[in-house]
């Protein structure tokens, strides 16, 4: 099947397939993005689609069915509390990329690597025998892809879960108890459902084969490293910068996960080469 898939056309299938799927987005009565969020969407998924093929394609769907999910648990309670996302927990424009624009970034870069558009130069490769620790920089740039979705979701899910099951919620630079739904608050609950969902997408990332097992762990460790940092930002700038949206820290933690990743990958390879 995936053969066949391969041998057409991607613009094609891409354009195609992603039509059909805003179309009944946009008829579903219940609506995970908002008009404008689904046309950003549709051109972000023939983006993955063309670079990265179906395999890739899986990982941002997976995050964006899971994500949409997690987003609605105990959503009466959270919008009651006024700590809900805004709109229902709709996507808009600025939702899609603030998650995504480092993924779509990586999975460029992979694109324009295979096409020819750029070549890599042989110093930026550590050598070495071994596939299970290929460090092309199509590898690489795979492995930033699957982390900063692993990232994005385990954030999405360990703040909705915190929000909505909580039982003690701590600012992350003091540890003194505060509100669900501070910025920068961490919680037991929440902390152990972003690390369930980290690991769920880096294995649909290895079960596509766009990484290995270690990449899983990677990814996984990756992940948890830049939530906290993005629950430190939340918890000491975020408030101070009015430019310091939740969209451009979204865009600030996909990127520190997606570099924590490629650097652990790559310190890895180096020590063992």
């Amino acid at each position: 099947m995936s053969s066949l898939i391969d041998s057409v056309n991607p613009w094609l299938v891409a354009v195609g397939l992603n039509t059909i799927l805003l179309g009944l987005a946009w008829i579903a009565p219940k609506k995970l993005l908002t008009p404008a969020g689904l046309f950003h969407a549709w051109f972000l998924a023939i983006l993955i689609w063309v670079t990265l093929g179906w395999q890739g394609y899986a990982v941002v769907m997976f995050y964006f069915l899971v994500g949409s999910g997690v987003t609605r648990i105990g959503m009466a309670q959270k919008e009651a509390e006024g700590i809900a996302e805004k709109r229902s927990g709709a996507r808009g424009p600025e939702n899609v990329w603030g998650s995504a624009l480092t993924g779509a970034l990586c999975a460029l870069g992979v694109g324009m690597i295979n096409s020819g558009f750029i070549v890599p130069s042989p110093q930026f490769l550590v050598p070495n025998t071994s596939a299970a620790l290929s460090t092309s920089p199509q590898s690489l740039l795979l492995l930033g892809y699957i982390a900063s979705f692993s990232t994005k979701l385990a954030d999405t899910t360990a703040s909705e879960v915190g929000k909505a099951y909580g039982k003690s919620t701590f600012l992350i630079t003091t540890l003194q108890p505060v509100p669900r739904g501070t910025e920068g608050a961490v919680s037991l609950e929440g902390t152990l459902a972003g690390i369930v969902a980290s690991v769920a997408i880096a294995f649909v990332g290895w079960g596509v084969g766009l990484i290995n097992l270690l990449g899983v762990a990677w990814c996984v460790l990756a992940a948890f490293i830049a939530t906290n940092v993005e629950s430190v930002i939340g918890a000491t700038l975020q408030s101070k910068y009015t430019w310091l949206t939740n969209e451009v820290v979204n865009i600030f933690n996909t990127l520190i996960g997606a570099m924590a990743a490629v650097l652990l990958a790559w310190t890895w390879t180096s020590i063992i080469k």
